[in-house]
């Protein structure tokens, strides 16, 4: 059949508006015509996108799907499910919470001199431009937050811990300490001298009448008014609605009809089998003690503890170096962005998690990034560096998210479109790859490995627990001690981060135990004309996607390979 143009200029329509309302997210997806300007999150603004959603939800489900390609047919329902989820979590009014120690507007915008393109004058122009714009910004979140006290929308207090530092990293003294002000530091060696001059006197204003008095103006807004007013609970089920919400969430990080007591029962099912293997490698050790005390061996043992910064940044990067050769003899199609190696930045170390990945840009002009957390080397340990370091970048999101971001026949939605179901279920799926791949040959690294997936299959325990069975804070703490490796710091963070992003850490462990599924199932069926290099191309060639549209995806594969 061919491409259905109806429905190829209303996902344009719809890719062009997305654009135009986020234009920081256009500018992470190489779209440069919007970057002077941030998004308006008035409540006006708010409502107009949604009934425009729901629009173009409508138009979608009026077009003629039986006359569409099978491509088309991905595209269509992909669309489908995006808009769909969209409307459904608007409805709950999550927009009024959009702050935590972890996340919102103040932690993310420091990132903005990382993010935009800083070659030409109207470049930097732009740059300012949204620096002066972030005052009317943090007016609207302010707004935001108002309406969501006055409805008892707000967040648990416990996730505001370290909100406050997170703000005042950025009211520093002296303004060429600001972050702010880091690209009139070194312009283009193109810029004349008075172009230099004039943008560094405009920029300095900018962030000394707009950014630092925003800043100023939220962190009182904080301590006085939203810290005052943010609840005692930690379940989303406080919240009203909040069953309700959850159900939806847990449907829409693992992107299937399932629920939170089913999620529950995966879990527990999963920590089971887990603990089995964990124990194989302890006997193999030698190890004579109790499974809690080789926890504690591990946690306090200095040997698996790097002694600086450095020593942990060259260990990642000496193991991924390894990683790289081995990558063509499992994968046909491998990405050509390359990926890059930071420190987490301190102004967010004490909250964030061991590390994290942060995509290329959409026009190619930045690579990936993996971000390895110094902060605290004690609860850091390197028998977990393996596991980590092959999910953030290959064989795991980076190898993925490159690949999808290089899709450029697809339309741009797709090349963007983040399903966390498959994003992490993937990652996942890698860490246990790397073995097959011949890694984790030192015992404690492969329990590294163990309990990376141990505390992910936990994360369907406590998170469903803390949300939907009234389970309290310390309860999800001492599971997890009980359970994993993991640092009592590192435990604590993540549990914070379950509580703080309810849900979005159940589509992990339910991503990868589909793909094994489906690797299992395209083994069964092709037997000896199974060929896993075709199955990860077939995979990753379409990039993330709800996991109901991947497995239709893989069965139509095998079905197509048994009849050649």
């Amino acid at each position: 059949m061919k491409k259905s143009s109806k429905l190829h200029k209303l996902l344009q329509k719809i890719w062009d508006q997305d654009m135009q309302e986020y234009p920081t997210y256009a500018t992470r997806c190489g779209e440069h015509q919007y970057n002077d300007r941030l998004s308006s999150m008035s409540l006006q603004d708010i409502a107009r996108r949604y009934k425009n959603k729901q629009k173009f939800l409508q138009n979608l489900k009026n077009l003629d799907q039986d006359q569409m390609s099978q491509e088309d047919q991905i595209y269509y329902e992909t669309m489908k499910r995006l808009l769909e989820d969209e409307i459904h979590e608007n409805a709950f009014q999550a927009y009024l919470m959009p702050v935590t120690a972890r996340q919102g507007f103040h932690s993310s915008f420091p990132h903005l001199p990382d993010l935009v393109p800083l070659h030409t004058v109207k470049d930097y122009e732009n740059y300012i431009a949204r620096l002066n714009a972030f005052k009317v910004y943090t007016e609207q979140y302010i707004a935001l937050m108002r309406e969501g006290i006055q409805k008892g929308l707000v967040v648990p207090r416990l996730t505001l811990e370290g909100c406050e530092h997170t703000i005042r990293c950025q009211l520093v003294e002296d303004i060429k300490a600001s972050r702010f002000y880091k690209p009139f530091l070194n312009f283009p060696k193109s810029f004349s001298s008075k172009d230099c001059r004039g943008l560094e006197k405009a920029g300095r204003k900018s962030i000394e009448e707009s950014i630092f008095p925003s800043y100023r103006i939220f962190l009182k807004f904080m301590q006085e008014e939203y810290l005052p007013a943010s609840r005692e609970s930690i379940s989303l089920s406080a919240l009203p609605q909040g069953k309700e919400y959850y159900a939806f969430l847990v449907k829409h990080h693992t992107t299937l009809d399932i629920t939170p007591e089913e999620v529950h029962k995966i879990g527990l099912n999963e920590v089971e089998r887990i603990h089995k293997e964990m124990e194989e490698i302890i006997k193999k050790l030698k190890f004579t003690g109790s499974f809690a005390e080789f926890l504690n061996f591990l946690r306090n043992d200095s040997r698996f503890y790097a002694q600086s910064p450095k020593q942990l940044l060259q260990e990642a990067s000496y193991l991924l170096k390894k990683m790289d050769g081995e990558l063509p003899r499992f994968f046909k199609t491998l990405p050509r962005t390359p990926y890059g190696i930071k420190e987490v930045p301190d102004y967010i170390a004490p909250q964030t998690t061991t590390g994290y990945y942060e995509p290329p840009s959409g026009d190619g002009s930045k690579a990936g990034f993996y971000y390895v957390n110094t902060y605290n080397l004690k609860s850091r340990p390197l028998y977990e560096l393996e596991c980590l370091s092959f999910h953030e970048t290959v064989p795991g999101h980076h190898l993925q998210l490159a690949l999808q971001m290089e899709l450029t026949d697809m339309p741009q939605f797709r090349r963007f479109s983040h399903f966390s179901a498959f994003l992490e279920g993937w990652a996942l799926y890698s860490e246990r790859l790397s073995k097959e791949m011949g890694f984790y040959t030192d015992l404690y690294s492969d329990f590294g490995r163990l309990t990376y997936e141990m505390y992910r299959a936990c994360r369907l325990v406590v998170d469903t627990g803390m949300h939907c069975m009234n389970w309290p804070r310390q309860k999800a703490i001492d599971f997890m001690l009980s359970n994993t490796a993991l640092s009592e710091h590192n435990i604590v963070t993540e549990v914070d981060r379950y509580i703080s992003t309810p849900a979005q850490a159940l589509a992990y462990k339910i991503g990868e135990i589909k793909i094994k599924e489906l690797r299992s199932y395209a083994e069964t069926e092709l037997g000896k004309l199974f060929d896993l290099r075709e199955f990860h191309d077939e995979v990753l060639r379409h990039g993330a996607l709800p996991l109901p549209i991947l497995e239709n995806n893989i069965k139509t594969y095998v079905s197509k390979k048994k009849q050649a």
